[in-house]
């Protein structure tokens, strides 16, 4: 999928992902070109803190955030009121959605992506639970439940519960990974956490349902990810599918907003469009290219 007229005209619509959203703390409708729609997002992580520190990342983790304490009834209630905002079509009534395309004014999801890692929230299993439970009373119950994460966390019995709640619920995990090396994860994600426990993690889940793997490449210093890297990355992916993990696409994207790093830069829609033909060749899985205008 490469930028089109359409998406450059656009791309504010694209790239606005502001997590604050009228008086709300929790909850915060994006446009999303990948969910191709309404997306609703779900902040756990407003303190901003995250496991991984990646350079690319649009959270301004220079100030802090407004609160360590995710008060579950408020963002409940939050939540209630945004879907009832795009169900009844108030949402384009605001300055910000009035653009928004008539294929675009569909509710895709409602998805825990916030300032920080969603499944390092204590209770996770509860509040995926709870937020299921709204969407049901709202009769979404065909609206997919998704968690965008970077599958740091799914060893722990909490975590393994809460993706069992989003198997039930027309779930889809969106997994990070963003490198086929040890050494470019370290310099891309920023993590103290081991490489292997991120592919035992992601092979372990895809074993009990398929996962959407995103893959955020870009140029870092002027220099895109290399040929052997991208193979490396097609090989991770071969060994998750050989132990018997299922995936449902990749998502290959690049920069669209302002990232942590002057140093990262975009690719180009032909870049992104060649890692997405090797890994179709080599990992032979369905991919989705999004540019920098589209992502």
């Amino acid at each position: 999928m490469s930028t089109s007229a359409e998406g450059a005209n656009l791309l504010p619509l694209y790239t606005e992902h502001s997590r604050l959203f009228h008086e709300n703390r929790f909850v915060y409708p994006v446009v999303s070109r990948r969910s191709r729609g309404i997306s609703v997002g779900i902040n756990l992580n407003p303190d901003k803190v995250c496991n991984f520190d990646c350079i690319y990342c649009q959270v301004d983790r220079k100030t802090t955030g407004f609160t360590d304490f995710v008060e579950t009834e408020r963002l409940l209630a939050e939540l209630d009121e945004t879907l009832e905002l795009v169900q009844s079509g108030a949402l384009y009534l605001d300055e910000r959605f009035a653009g928004t395309p008539a294929p675009l004014r569909r509710l895709n999801d409602i998805a825990f992506s916030g300032d920080g890692e969603p499944t390092t929230y204590p209770n996770i299993d509860q509040i995926v639970a709870a937020v299921a439970g709204v969407k049901l009373a709202r009769g979404l119950s065909a609206v997919k439940l998704i968690m965008i994460t970077n599958a740091s966390m799914f060893h722990r019995a909490s975590v393994r519960k809460a993706l069992a709640i989003l198997d039930q619920n027309q779930g889809e995990i969106w997994a990070k990974l963003d490198a086929g090396t040890d050494a470019y994860y370290h310099q891309i994600d920023r993590t103290s956490i081991p490489f292997p426990r991120i592919l035992a993690n992601l092979c372990d889940a895809a074993r009990i349902r398929p996962l959407v793997l995103q893959s955020l490449f870009m140029r870092v210093d002027g220099v895109a990810p290399s040929a052997g890297e991208i193979a490396a990355y097609c090989e991770r992916i071969n060994e998750i599918r050989r132990k018997g993990g299922l995936i449902d696409r990749v998502q290959i994207y690049t920069v669209a907003r302002r990232p942590a790093e002057d140093s990262v830069t975009p690719l180009s829609g032909a870049e992104v469009e060649r890692i997405a033909t090797m890994v179709r060749e080599r990992a032979g899985v369905p991919v989705e290219a999004f540019s920098g205008a589209n992502a």
